[in-house]
């Protein structure tokens, strides 16, 4: 029996091969590939074909997914049916007993997929330029409205704290472009007002963004043109600038440029082991090398503190985010008559690592609490496989010699104490295996969304965005007002 046990041990040592350990981006590579080659076609195909995707823990993904390829592909009816149930996914999206037990006993990586906040603001940028390009400008106002929502569902998540990603500036910043297009000036000024305050309260650096010179202009003019001139004077003060009215009688482009794609999840693993002052205190390595205290409430998530004493170290697996698009490109936009240079209005890159980061103590909790069961449970499995096999075997000391009486119940103990040895292993490997963090994001998003407001001349336009010495060249018709458009460059 205890030869058979022995052997059991090797081969239960093999265990942690037979799970996968692919992160998400690995699973979705040849999509990814695909999209970065710029072969829809075949980048569809790869996204109809992935079994992870089309589970239904991961709809949210597949739809963005899906509405970001239909854009690429110009298709933005097909894009808006998809961003569409994609919203109405975050909107009626909450946890349920089922997955908090599967995200408690198995990995996050099996919970339902929420999106993280600024995938949500990218959708409705999306959807509305989709509504723009299909001429259903009233759609896009109703979008922008739903900016509103979000930001205030946002504000009431964090209670409005600067330090945390409480708003989206770029998402006010659109949201006035769009009001301004549809003729509501007064709207149009309250969003630019409100993106103007966002940078000005994080001293002109709101993730890796400063405040555009255009949304300054925006904000003049619109306060300007409503007769606000306490504003207006306000903002010329502050800004050092004073307004001046721009020759726009044949309407202008708002062109946004797009550029990489997001930082991709990848998993890094930390080891906490008991730290010095009690119960719930642990130590770990962080990010920079330095040993950092980390404190557990045990109590939040129904664990009683006393369970920790006998388990000290832990290793967590938690989500970072990894660059792959480092650096803007140089790009000029010229038409006809003038060279503009776009300027930055969202760093995808600095918003999804530091978001990560103000969370990051969350994570390790809840990453903690979830080994913490894992590890009670593991106990717990050795004891009750101890019981029964106890219970089972049936030898009982025979009317012979004390010792062979004391052979028979030392092999029975042992007997009893390898089963459970087993059976506390198997369940350590199991849980060992599963043990990952979530890597699921929306990676097709841009790293860098950068935008420039150019006017119009009578008739065509020919647009063209030089990057690099590479040129893309769009023709627009002039008209009243604003239009809008994006292009991708690589």
């Amino acid at each position: 029996m205890k030869h058979k046990l022995q052997r059991a041990f090797a081969l239960l040592l093999l265990m942690p091969f037979l799970f996968s350990c692919a992160t998400y981006n690995k699973s979705m590579d040849s999509y990814y590939s695909n999209i970065r080659e710029q072969n829809y076609d075949k980048a569809m195909h790869s996204l109809e074909n992935n079994k992870l995707i089309k589970k239904d823990r991961n709809a949210l993904l597949y739809n963005l997914e899906m509405g970001k390829l239909y854009r690429l592909q110009n298709d933005f009816t097909n894009s808006n049916m998809h961003l569409n149930i994609a919203d109405g996914i975050i909107e009626s999206s909450r946890k349920s007993v089922a997955d908090i037990a599967v995200g408690s006993l198995v990995n996050p990586m099996h919970q339902t997929y929420r999106g993280e906040d600024f995938e949500q603001f990218m959708m409705h940028y999306y959807k509305a330029l989709n509504y723009v390009a299909l001429g259903q400008v009233q759609d896009a106002v109703v979008e922008a409205r739903r900016i509103t929502l979000s930001t205030g569902l946002q504000g009431d998540k964090f209670r409005n704290k600067e330090n945390r990603y409480s708003k989206d500036a770029f998402a006010l910043n659109l949201q006035g472009m769009i009001y301004e297009m549809a003729g509501d000036i007064n709207n149009a000024f309250i969003a630019y007002r409100n993106a103007a305050e966002v940078y000005l309260k994080s001293n002109n650096d709101y993730y890796g963004v400063k405040m555009p010179m255009q949304l300054q202009k925006d904000l003049l003019r619109t306060a300007t043109t409503l007769g606000f001139t306490g504003d207006q004077q306000e903002y010329e003060k502050l800004f050092e600038a004073s307004y001046k009215q721009d020759d726009a009688d044949n309407g202008e482009l708002i062109l946004f440029i797009e550029e990489g794609q997001a930082p991709i999840k990848e998993e890094k693993n930390f080891v906490l082991t008991a730290g010095s002052n009690g119960v719930g205190n642990f130590n770990y390595i962080d990010a920079n090398g330095l040993n950092s205290s980390f404190n557990f409430n045990a109590n939040a998530y129904g664990i009683a503190e006393d369970k920790l004493v006998s388990l000290r170290t832990f290793r967590l697996a938690l989500p970072m985010y990894t660059v792959q698009y480092a650096q803007q490109q140089n790009v000029v936009v010229t038409n006809s008559t003038n060279t503009y240079t776009p300027q930055l209005a969202q760093n995808i890159n600095s918003v999804a690592i530091n978001v990560l980061k103000e969370r990051f103590l969350t994570e390790m909790a809840n990453a903690l609490a979830r080994q913490v069961t894992k590890k009670l449970l593991e106990k717990g499995t050795q004891a009750l496989a101890e019981g029964i096999a106890r219970s089972t075997d049936k030898r009982e000391a025979k009317d012979t010699s004390n010792a062979e009486n004391e052979k028979v119940s030392r092999e029975k103990k042992e007997t009893i104490q390898a089963v459970g040895q087993v059976a506390g292993f198997v369940m350590n490997m199991v849980n060992t295996a599963t043990e990952k963090a979530d890597t699921r994001n929306w990676q097709s998003l841009p790293a860098f969304v950068s935008y420039v407001r150019i006017p119009l001349h009578a008739g065509e336009n020919n647009i063209t965005v030089n990057t690099n010495g590479q040129l893309t060249t769009l023709k627009v018709n002039a008209g009243k007002g604003l239009q809008m458009m994006s292009v991708l460059v690589k």
